[in-house]
């Protein structure tokens, strides 16, 4: 079968369960981006907001619209991936098992349905990949100028697109046979579209006290003194989970492997190379001092797979199809436990459970309070929860999200006098934000099948002048 039949039919796969899976917490709050789309939000770059509005518009303001264009934005990734390949090696064509050995991971194959920053910057920076593997295999300076494009759009996605540009500076500085190109005004050029594309964010960040800089920017170190193992293990742990076991050994091999071909003069080798060895070195350097969140070093798999696929020894080619096969197995499982909850987990062993259960339940319950309270809107401190109940409530009730994120977004804030609902979740232990909120005395729990996931407190609320920065969430 070919590989375009094959991705067919895991993209068609893929939607379904994005139908009938609820949407994580922070995919609703990137769903409220879409409805205000800038050139910046106070957590990432603002192209996730665009990967949503163009699925709503085509198919409406629910988790099937809201996640459309992912999926089918993969299967296009993974067909350039594969075109990589075998641009790069075109004795080997390892581009058919790269791509299959990409869509294995669980980073694709189930954090490919939820909508997150990192989905459209998986996206273009494989398709940037494509445009050197191009660029290296014709020798024709031109495709500097689609890569500068792409690597642009990657940017727009997240900032930790800022290590493929690490990559390829280390891959014309370390290969021989790139030397060439610092003569070469295209890839001068290429560098000025990149900029061109992300200066929107640029932009947005300078009317706002560079905030979003300054967020992400402090992340890039270590939060404890001195050399610790404490994440280092959760790092390497997390991610023999997340690649599955035999995709994680494998790309371990073939990125070993190219970096040895890479030493001994390479170029093709040496770009799989230079696009994953800065971010590990990275990712394993801040785990010695803090947490590295799992779904940060998904941007090393492209070239690591593609490494994979190409380089691995002769007694190795036969796990090939094994790791294909766990990997399809394992995000079967997930999807069935995420869309029908066959195994009663609790939330500790069921991270489904904990993310995506019960939230349509939970706002049923919440518009019940509120029609008790004879509330006119209802209102939360956490931004996933103020998104989720914008999105499941039913038509016409204003829903307030108050958290100092949304003085950052170009929405109203609440008429002062009016009696609201405001909802909070139990794990947390302050008292409210809200001034003057007096608790109701009933908890509502978030539960799927009968299994809770977490509790909420009810408080009864009345907007005033006074309030910290707030705003009225869309609704669809």
């Amino acid at each position: 079968m070919s590989l375009a039949w094959l991705l067919l039919g895991v993209t068609a796969l893929r939607l379904g369960v994005a139908a009938l899976v609820p949407l994580a917490p922070d995919e609703a709050y990137y769903w409220v981006w879409s409805r205000t789309l800038q050139g910046g939000y106070l957590d990432h770059p603002p192209m996730v907001a665009w990967f949503i509005r163009a699925g709503t518009l085509l198919a409406g303001e629910n988790a099937f619209g809201i996640r459309l264009i992912g999926p089918i934005s993969l299967a296009i990734a993974s067909l350039l991936l594969a075109r990589a390949g075998d641009a790069l090696f075109p004795d080997r064509r390892p581009g058919f098992w790269a791509a299959l050995l990409f869509n294995a991971t669980l980073l694709v194959g189930v954090g490919g349905i939820l909508v997150t920053p990192d989905l459209p910057l998986l996206v273009f920076w494989t398709a940037a990949l494509w445009a050197l593997a191009r660029l290296h295999a014709s020798q024709d300076g031109r495709w500097w100028l689609a890569f500068g494009l792409l690597a642009g759009f990657s940017l727009f996605s997240k900032y930790t697109a800022v290590l493929l540009g690490a990559g390829v500076v280390l891959w014309l500085l370390a290969c021989r046979d790139a030397w060439r190109w610092w003569r070469d005004w295209r890839l001068y050029a290429g560098g000025a579209l990149a900029v061109l594309v992300f200066l929107p964010v640029v932009l947005w960040n300078a009317r706002n006290d560079w905030a979003s800089f300054a967020k992400q920017g402090g992340r890039a170190g270590t939060d404890e003194a001195g050399f610790t193992l404490r994440y280092l293990g959760e790092l390497i742990g997390g991610q023999i989970g997340l690649a599955t076991p035999l995709v994680f050994l494998l790309c371990v091999v073939g990125v070993a492997v190219a970096a040895r071909r890479w030493w001994r003069g390479d170029a093709a080798a040496g770009l799989l190379a230079a696009l994953v060895l800065p971010g590990t070195a990275l990712f394993l350097w801040q785990a010695t001092g803090s947490r590295v969140q799992g779904n940060w070093p998904a941007i090393l798999y492209p070239a690591a797979c593609l490494a994979a696929a190409a380089f691995l020894p002769a007694r190795l080619h036969r796990w090939q199809r094994p790791a294909v096969g766990l990997g399809a197995v394992l995000a079967l499982a997930v999807y069935v436990q995420a869309a029908f909850a066959p195994l009663p987990l609790g939330r500790r062993q069921d991270p489904t459970l904990a993310r995506l259960g019960g939230w349509p339940e939970l706002a049923q319950a919440v518009e019940a309070e509120r029609r008790a309270l004879g509330a006119g809107f209802v209102a939360a401190e956490e931004y996933g929860l103020a998104a989720q109940l914008a999105l499941n409530l039913p038509p016409g009730i204003p829903v307030v999200a108050l958290n100092p994120r949304w003085a950052l977004f170009n929405l109203p804030r609440p008429v002062p006098g009016v009696t609201g609902v405001l909802v909070q979740s139990e794990r947390r232990d302050s008292a409210p934000d809200w001034p003057g909120a007096e608790p109701v005395g009933r908890s509502l729990p978030r539960s799927r099948r009968g299994i809770e996931a977490e509790r909420y407190r009810v408080f009864r609320i009345e907007s005033r002048p006074d309030l910290p920065p707030s705003a009225i969430l869309p609704r669809p």
